[in-house]
């Protein structure tokens, strides 16, 4: 039976990681006491008898737990930024050409951001395949229900007497700085950053990741790009959705997917103006179901194993 700990069970990805894992009859769960579970020590010993760590902490901090490892055999999926352009780990979106393989040899593995996976999932299949060219100039928003923001956001936004500027969804991340913006550029193969407009608002989970492109942009015609993802996702927990499939009354809700750990993508519009959208939970396959994901590749497992889609 394989050791699993997580460092940092206490945060919100921590926690659903722990609630999904505690009923798994395959593993092994290592954990320490409220009053340990910060002792260096500690970490360092239950770390060292993992076979899988999972790091769910800032960045800082899991840079610190990665330099307590010295077991040559402990696989660690970090998800934390501290990694995700790190040329020695390894980039923990397995649908994406090749990367499966990578990972299952892999000792470290950096989980994506949940608005970059939404990202790279439109866009990496289509600079790959040259419909669209490294030097585009892109535009992407990103919708997202609070959770994403950890255990201060939930509450803040779950407190009675909060303020009522959070009824109405809010945008951030207005500087154009946002975290997930080195990881989207490098996993796609990008040359320009996009101009990335995240919105939270008031929903626990889900998100809706739509890039907007001219047909100019575009080497190719509005169905090439369908037939792209349809070609491109064929296993794993991403799919391609035609657009004739839904049935909302011409709405998608970016809640459709909450508390699920598959991923759809969808191509609206024509010829001349096209819509790319993600729909997924950002606490599923933005976070803690794909660290499960890359947790069961690196068992050899089926990689759905406890995962629900």
């Amino acid at each position: 039976m394989k050791k699993v700990f997580i460092d940092g069970y206490a945060g919100t990805t921590g926690l659903k990681i722990y609630e999904r894992l505690s009923s798994r009859k395959d593993i092994q769960l290592l954990t320490l006491t409220e009053q340990t579970r910060k002792d260096i020590n500690a970490r360092k010993a239950a770390l060292n008898e993992a076979d899988i760590a999972f790091l769910c902490l800032p960045d800082d901090a899991a840079k610190e737990s990665v330099s307590l490892v010295n077991n040559p055999n402990t696989a660690i999926i970090d998800t934390s930024t501290a990694h995700r352009v790190n040329d020695e780990w390894i980039y923990g979106l397995p649908e994406l050409q090749g990367q499966r393989e990578k990972i299952k040899l892999s000792k470290r593995v950096a989980n994506p951001g949940c608005h970059a996976t939404g990202f790279i999932v439109l866009i990496a299949p289509l600079v790959q395949n040259g419909l669209l060219n490294p030097d585009a100039e892109l535009s992407c928003f990103s919708l997202t229900g609070y959770s994403g923001g950890g255990k201060k956001m939930i509450a803040q936004y779950e407190d009675a007497s909060r303020n009522t500027l959070l009824d109405a969804p809010r945008q951030y991340g207005i500087s154009q700085a946002h975290k997930h913006l080195p990881e989207m550029v490098k996993v796609c193969g990008l040359n320009k950053s996009p101009v990335f407009c995240p919105i939270v608002a008031d929903y626990f989970a889900g998100m809706e990741v739509t890039i907007t492109l001219h047909s100019d942009q575009v080497n190719g015609k509005f169905q090439d790009l369908r037939e792209c993802y349809a070609n491109y996702y064929h296993d794993g927990l991403i799919y391609f959705t035609e657009q004739d499939a839904f049935n909302e009354n011409g709405f998608i809700s970016a809640g459709a997917f909450a508390g699920r750990d598959d991923l759809e993508i969808s191509v609206f519009g024509n010829d001349e103006r096209i819509l790319l959208v993600s729909r997924f939970d950002n606490l599923g396959k933005g976070a803690s179901g794909a660290a499960i994901q890359n947790m069961n590749i690196l068992l050899g497992i089926d990689e759905k194993t406890g995962l629900n889609y």
